[in-house]
This record gives C-alpha cells, structure tokens and sequence, in this order.
C-alpha cells in the first residue's frame, strides 16, 4: 500500500537536496535566527523548492516549514491537513561538512503523521512510509527496498544517541536501561537519520529527553511508524502534532511496537 502523493514528494525532496550541495563544504556563510540556531543559504534554497512545489501539488493544503514558520496559532488551529517541512535538518552537521544532513517533508492529518519523506542529499539515500502504508529506502541506484524494525537484537542492545544533545535525565535512563539489558551499544548520528536507524533494524531504541522542533521529527516518525515503530511521550502516549503555540515537542522514546520490552522502557522514562 502507498500514498499518491509519495512519489511527487520524493521527487521534490530529491530537487531540495540538489539545491543544499553546491553550499555543502564551500564555506557556506552562517546567519543566526531569532532563537540562536544557525541558517545557511542552503535551508533556503531547499525550503523555496519544497514550499513552491507543495503549493503547487496540493493548493488547498498548507505548508508549515521550518524556514517559515511563523504563521499565528488562530490561523494554524484551522487546518485539518498540512505539510510539514524541515527544508534541512543536521545544520550544523552540514556546516561542519558532515554527510548527516537530511530534507524532510512530513503530510499531518489531524495531529498525526500520513507519511514521510526523508532524503540524505549528499549519498543520494532516501527513507519513506508511514503507518499501514509500510516503508522503504531507496538509493542512488533507484532501487527501493521495503525496511522493517528489528524486535531482537542479533547482538545486544543498540541505542541511537544524539551527537549533539543530551541530559541529566537521558545519562539516568541510559544507565536504566543498561541495569536492564547490559551495557548497550551506542550508535551515533545526526539529524533525522536516527529514527532512520531504528526503521531499517540497526537500532532498537531511540531516548530523546533533550529539545527537538515539530519539523525535526515528523518526516521521520512517519517512516519509523511505517517500518513497525512508534513513538511516544514520556507517559506512552504517541506523539502527536496538533497545532500548539510552541513547535517544541515533549520528550520522547522512539522503539519497536511490539518490542517485549516497551513496557519496561516507559516505566523507566516514567519514573525520571
């Protein structure tokens, strides 16, 4: 099972990825939005591609970008259906001229993810799906091959852990899970590729306790949930997107849905 509108939407995340690249280690000036977090030429770039060509797919549905986001909360509590877009995520991975920066593009119904659309412009790697559509990665080549989560781990315990970001309440849930399970192996990654880890079965838990923006999440939550994944707030309840005054989201457990395991886990988070 598909979404029609999955193959348009890849092709204009492949188009915005095209535009971040001539940016991509060319010493690429570095401007600082309102809230301190860094904005290249290249976000632009990708987010006037995907705004232009959302607009242009589905008129009547609007776009909620990361690059243009400040639309107020009377107008965004309306919709019913919207697009919603980090025109580039791991910023500061492409500012360091790292390859773990991703376009997303997320469709959001009634605060839930359709589908989404995650695309690595510097390996020509892309991710998509959503819940009962299932999920697939697709490579340079063009071959498209369905992924799946993992509910056992062939060799231990894998956790994706942020490069960049973490907490007092993160270190304390780790060394939960590590009295549970063993010391586990940590994989590191930037930006929306640690969702990605878990959806094609390299990864078995993904602890967020740290801020992360509606736009950061939604493209890869939609693929994770198509790939058997879910994810969920502190209490176990799904993360959801309805429209709210802050774009920020509370912290979250990525996992496996029919992990042996998802019970102990949320007790843990529970009870930091």
């Amino acid at each position: 099972m598909s979404h029609p509108f999955i193959p348009q939407v890849i092709e204009l995340v492949r188009a915005a990825g095209a535009a971040t690249l001539p940016y991509w280690r060319s010493g690429v000036a570095v401007t600082e939005k309102a809230d301190a977090s860094p904005v290249t030429a290249a976000d632009l770039a990708a987010h006037h591609i995907l705004l232009d060509g959302l607009q242009s797919l589905v008129p009547e549905v609007p776009v909620l970008s990361e690059e243009a986001a400040d639309i107020p909360l009377a107008e965004r509590a309306a919709w019913t259906r919207w697009w919603l877009v980090d025109p580039l995520d791991g910023t500061k991975e492409f500012i360091a001229g790292s390859e773990e920066f991703t376009v997303n593009v997320a469709l959001i119904e009634r605060g839930r993810v359709v589908f989404g659309v995650v695309g690595i412009p510097a390996s020509g790697r892309y991710y998509y799906g959503g819940a009962g559509l299932g999920a697939w990665r697709s490579d340079m080549s063009g071959g498209e091959q369905p992924i799946r989560v993992r509910l056992a781990p062939a060799q231990g315990f894998t956790l994706v852990a942020s490069k960049r970001h973490s907490s007092a309440a993160q270190e304390t849930l780790l060394a939960g899970l590590a009295a549970r399970f063993g010391e586990p192996a940590l994989a590191n990654i930037g930006s929306s590729l640690k969702f990605c880890l878990l959806a094609e079965g390299n990864a078995d838990c993904y602890p967020r306790l740290a801020p992360t923006s509606q736009w950061d999440t939604a493209a890869a939550q939609g693929v994770l949930e198509g790939a058997g994944g879910e994810v969920l707030d502190l209490a176990g309840a799904p993360l959801t997107y309805e429209a709210r005054e802050s774009f920020l989201n509370p912290s979250f457990l990525a996992l496996p849905a029919a992990a042996e395991w998802r019970g102990e886990l949320i007790e843990l988070a529970r009870a930091l």
